[in-house]
């Protein structure tokens, strides 16, 4: 996954905290991207709905509270897998090797256990808890 997830949590809190809705291509200069790449992140975000937007009303809102918002709903939302998946496996091993022959199962049930552990983690935090680290990194107060 490229850096689609960390763009739509930044997208996410940002929309989540500004007083009024903020476009595409407001977003994309906080993120340091282009409006069209950002219209890509909210129109997944939008078919998952997790932001809205209103026609004739610029600007995007968030229809998830933040402490409601898993991460690991976000990264699903706009990752083109069903789970997380950040190891790949290299697909010719030659199986006339006795380690290319027994790799790859040896390294899918590694690969496998930390990905379902990554999972949890990310169901078990939130956009509200990004916020709040976010709250704390930034002096004299911040927000809402």
């Amino acid at each position: 996954m490229d850096t689609r997830f960390s763009s739509a949590i930044h997208t996410l809190i940002l929309i989540s905290e500004a007083e009024t809705p903020m476009t595409s291509e407001e977003i994309a200069i906080s993120v340091g991207t282009n409006a069209s790449y950002i219209r890509k992140l909210t129109g997944m975000l939008k078919r998952q709905d997790i932001i809205d937007s209103r026609q004739g009303a610029k600007g995007f809102r968030l229809k998830v509270a933040p402490q409601k918002l898993s991460l690991y709903r976000i990264y699903q939302a706009v990752s083109d897998a069903e789970q997380v998946h950040i190891f790949d496996l290299h697909q010719n091993p030659n199986d006339s090797c006795i380690v290319g022959r027994h790799i790859r199962p040896v390294l899918s049930e590694i690969f496998f256990g930390l990905e379902k552990e990554i999972e949890e983690e990310l169901g078990a935090q939130t956009l509200a808890d990004c916020i709040d680290r976010m709250r704390k990194e930034i002096p004299f107060g911040y927000g809402k």
